[in-house]
C-alpha cells in the first residue's frame, strides 16, 4: 500500500543538518551567532551559494532565519533545495533508527520519491 505524505519542515536535528550539507557538497555547519542583514540569530549557520548572508537553523525552535531580501541576496531555490536535503536525510536517519531501509528516486519536477521498506514490504 502507497501513502502520499506532505512535511512542513521543522529543522531541529544536527545530524540530519550536517548529512544534507554533505549531499549538497555544503561547507559543514558552525553553531554560531550569525549577523543577517539589520539583527543576528543563533544556531547551526550554513552559508548557501550565492547568498549574501547565511541561514541559521535554530533547532531548539526548528525555525529557519535568513535575509535574502526576497530573492535579491539569495535564490530561494538553494534554500528550497537545503530543505528538500534535510527531509530526506532526517527521513533516512528515523527509518535507520527503525531497522528500515530507504530508496530514493529524483522525479523530473525536481520532488524526491522516498520509499521506505519494512520487513513484509513497503511503507
Amino acid at each position: 500500500m502507497s501513502h502520499i505524505v506532505q512535511i512542513q519542515t521543522q529543522v531541529r536535528d544536527a545530524g540530519a543538518v550536517v548529512a544534507a550539507c554533505q549531499r549538497l557538497g555544503l561547507a559543514p555547519p558552525i553553531h554560531q551567532v550569525a549577523k543577517l542583514f539589520s539583527s543576528t540569530a543563533e544556531g547551526l549557520t550554513l552559508q548557501l551559494p550565492g547568498w549574501q548572508y547565511p541561514v541559521v537553523c535554530d533547532l531548539t525552535s526548528g525555525q529557519v532565519k535568513f535575509d535574502n531580501f526576497n530573492g535579491r541576496w539569495g535564490a530561494q531555490q538553494e534554500l528550497d533545495r537545503f530543505l528538500q536535503a534535510y527531509a530526506c536525510e532526517r527521513t533516512r536517519i528515523e527509518a535507520r533508527k527503525k531497522g528500515y531501509t530507504v530508496t530514493e528516486q529524483p522525479l523530473q519536477d525536481g520532488s524526491i520519491k522516498l520509499t521506505i521498506h519494512v520487513s513484509g514490504g513497503a511503507a
